[in-house]
């Protein structure tokens, strides 16, 4: 098993080992129990454990040092160039913090906005590092996107069925079908571009016209025809390395969330350990039946390609050196 170090004070982050690769894990669910987060976890876990015998025999460890971002204002400085991977979560809110200022539930929360410079500059950090990977989903996703200027926050309103939840599709743009990592995601593409991913989210990511240099849209939200593409960016690139392999990506999806088997397990340890209580555990299990639908096995390998095969090709290059 891995260590994994919950960070929500400067004192809490443990002393630096030269044999420890710490990962970042970016909690963006404002102290709200969730899912993805120990999805994430669990996807470095089960990497380094395939990479047992390299590890053991570099006299190196895993450890996931996760950051409570948004309600510890935790966010952690790349100056110092501990961490060369950051797997951002997603979570609850609008993406402007200075928008959520009422506790209703997870949908609306109240925080302080004094974490948001901190983490433009760990964004503006690691895209100028050659040297550093960060991969994110759902609300990090859209922080992303605001940080750079891409797109900006819509919230989805009844012309469109209000909030998505469950499986949705995604058009795979030009560049993805030409790119090489991305283009594999097209072997379970229909028709042609449209691929399953899991949905949950309040607002769509409109693109404002401006692109960043070096980046890359990769798919949209599908619009009411299946195989064309919506108005609202779903996955974006914002480096790659040398050889096209995405450095810093992100979607607005939860790939994150593997088959159904998996999530109900990691339910049953979280309840058990009361990390979440038997209501938490009851809406949370309502989601199920959908990861169980007849497009699971593409939506698992869409998955794969766009966030288990970079966090583990990566560690993998970070063991090796």
């Amino acid at each position: 098993m891995i260590e994994i170090v919950r960070v929500e004070a400067p004192g809490d982050v443990p002393a630096y080992d030269d044999r420890a690769i710490d990962v970042a894990l970016l909690d963006m669910n404002c102290g709200y129990a969730n899912v993805g987060h120990d999805a994430i976890a669990g996807i470095v876990g089960e990497a380094a454990r395939d990479l047992a015998p390299e590890l053991d025999a570099r006299d190196l460890r895993v450890r996931v040092l996760s950051y409570a971002v948004r309600d510890k204002l935790m966010v952690p400085d790349h100056g110092a160039r501990r961490h060369r991977l950051y797997l951002g979560t997603g979570g609850p809110g609008h993406l402007d913090p200075r928008r959520n200022n009422a506790h209703r539930g997870t949908e609306e929360i109240s925080e302080d906005p004094a974490w948001e410079p901190q983490l433009w500059a760990l964004f503006d950090a690691v895209a100028a590092d050659e040297n550093a990977a960060l991969y994110g989903v759902c609300h990090t996703f859209g922080l992303i996107c605001r940080w750079s200027g891409v797109a900006e926050p819509v919230l989805r309103g009844p012309e469109k069925g209000g909030p998505m939840s469950g499986v949705g599709t995604n058009v795979l743009t030009p560049e993805a079908l030409e790119h090489p990592w991305f283009a594999r995601m097209a072997e379970f593409a229909t028709p042609h571009v449209g691929v399953p991913v899991l949905d949950s989210r309040h607002y769509d990511l409109l693109p404002t016209g401006a692109m960043r240099a070096g980046a890359r849209p990769i798919a949209f939200e599908a619009a009411v025809s299946d195989g064309i593409a919506g108005e609202a960016l779903t996955m974006l690139e914002i480096a790659s390395d040398s050889d096209g392999t995405p450095r810093f990506f992100a979607v607005n999806s939860h790939p994150e969330i593997s088959d159904a088997d998996r999530i109900a397990a990691l339910l049953e340890r979280m309840l058990a350990a009361g990390t979440i209580d038997r209501a938490v555990y009851e809406q949370r299990s309502s989601i199920l039946p959908v990861l169980r639908e007849d497009r699971s096995e593409h939506r698992l390998w869409v998955g794969r390609v766009a966030f288990t095969d970079l966090v583990r090709d990566r560690l993998a290059r970070i063991v090796r050196g």
